[in-house]
């Protein structure tokens, strides 16, 4: 049973886990996001046809980006029900070799100009093939750590692979800022992207290797066989729903703003930085650099505050300062100073973390160990459809209809109203055991089976 905390012995365990959870999502990542700025720089230009409207071909772009979304659930209960059933290492495995072919094969792709638009659906495979393995990553990553986890710290150890993602961000950053940097634009276009792609080979290698040397937490491995020793457990997403329909839509609803946010701060701001201020794209991609600097960093501090003061209190301020950003950030950014922009982005990822870094914990608090794995990628990965998938798209064409910022300043807070409803509807679940979850769900399946 995970104590209150943790021996040192089992710190040290722990702390193999969590670098086992992050290296992999770091590769996960940094090919996810790779695309995202690739699609407001690069494929915008070189893999749709041109446009007398910059908006127009960057829409197409983000059309693609959104594909990857779309497989993200679809990826989350594959992965959750045979994550469930065969164990979180293994999926992880799987996930992470995926992902990375994936990439590299984007890399190889030819271009509007050589093959048409063999280029647009060859491009959607591979998205779709990336977002399906990125979606059953995340489960798996963060129940590695929280399963691990003593329960009065879970909340600072399972944010961990949570600042993975921003440091997987800040590599596909860095890797393109240091291309466009070196290479003339016109080289930059032709052939400098690619090499950002094909070095996810390299990246891969290391996740992989690093995801051999841990297993699965004590926890899953007891309730795998009580399984086997049962006829009567049932593992899926259907069972999820049927069990736990308040926790799907609870983690649904937690999500909604959170992902909206991250989007619009991380990929739409490039959009508006660039196409709507004319800004350098070093500068802008240098900004992101110590914007995710600052995210990485504060991520696991706010974990740590979601175990001292609880999940609701800390997650409550993050969603009512996400309403306020957009009409602050804005106006930051039309000032055109350096400065200032770096502080409106920070700003933005550091309120964004408030929503962020306690999600692995509340989550991993909602469903018994039977069925977490799905239970935790339904409730995080259904959302990206109609949330981060749809952001950069929505607020692209709102500032292409509008021309101003205002509008999509007022579609972040009514994000943010609609998740402000799942904040005071959860329960807080600060220090709970997640043996005790399993044991209420072990009480609830002998009583329905006393009932037939």
């Amino acid at each position: 049973m995970a104590s209150a905390t943790a021996s040192p012995d089992q710190q040290s365990s722990l702390r193999r886990v969590v670098t086992a959870s992050m290296a992999g999502t770091v590769v996960e990542w940094y090919e996810f996001f790779l695309y995202a700025t690739a699609a407001t720089l690069v494929f915008n230009v070189v893999m749709f046809p041109p446009s007398d409207d910059p908006y127009t071909p960057i829409i197409a772009a983000l059309t693609t980006y959104a594909i990857g979304f779309v497989a993200r659930p679809l990826g989350g209960i594959v992965f959750g029900h045979f994550g469930d059933k065969y164990g979180r290492k293994k999926l992880l495995q799987l996930a992470i070799i995926l992902v990375g072919v994936a990439t590299f094969l984007m890399g190889c792709l030819p271009t509007f100009d050589q093959v048409g638009y063999w280029a647009v659906g060859l491009l959607l495979f591979l998205r779709f093939a990336q977002g399906f393995a990125v979606g059953g990553e995340w489960g798996g990553a963060v129940l590695l750590v929280s399963e691990h986890s003593p329960d009065r710290s879970r909340g600072f150890w399972a944010s961990f692979p949570q600042a993975a993602v921003p440091l997987g961000n800040l590599l596909a950053t860095v890797v393109l800022l240091v291309l466009s940097n070196t290479l003339s634009p016109e080289a930059f276009l032709s052939w400098g992207w690619r090499v950002a792609f094909w070095l996810s080979v390299v990246i891969v290698a290391v996740g992989y290797y690093i995801r051999t040397r841990v297993t699965d937490a004590p926890i899953f491995t007891e309730a795998q066989k009580q399984a086997e020793e049962s006829k009567h457990t049932r593992y899926g997403v259907v069972e999820v729903i049927k069990r736990y329909p308040r926790g799907v839509l609870t983690a649904m609803g937690l999500r909604f703003a959170e992902n909206i946010m991250y989007y619009l701060v991380v990929t739409f701001s490039i959009v508006y930085l660039r196409t709507a201020l004319q800004l350098d794209v070093a500068a802008i991609l240098g900004y992101l650099v110590i914007a995710h600097i600052v995210h990485m960093v504060v991520i696991p501090l706010v974990g740590a505050l979601a175990d001292r003061v609880g999940r609701k209190p800390v997650y409550f301020a993050g969603t009512v300062l996400a309403a306020a950003w957009g009409f602050i950030a804005f106006p930051m950014f039309d000032t055109r100073d350096p400065i200032i922009i770096i502080a409106a982005i920070c700003l933005g990822l550091m309120i964004h973390a408030l929503m962020y870094a306690p999600q692995p914990a509340i989550m991993s608090e909602m469903f018994p160990t039977r069925m977490r794995y799905s239970g935790v990628s339904l409730g995080y990965q259904v959302t990206s459809i109609v949330a981060g998938s749809l952001a950069p798209i929505i607020a692209t064409a709102l500032l292409q209809q509008y021309g101003t910022w205002q509008p999509v300043a007022v579609y972040l807070a009514i994000a943010a109203a609609i998740t402000l409803v799942a904040v005071v509807s959860m329960r807080e679940t600060k220090g709970s055991s997640l043996h005790d979850l399993d044991r209420v769900d072990e009480e609830r399946l002998a009583a329905d089976r006393a009932a037939v």
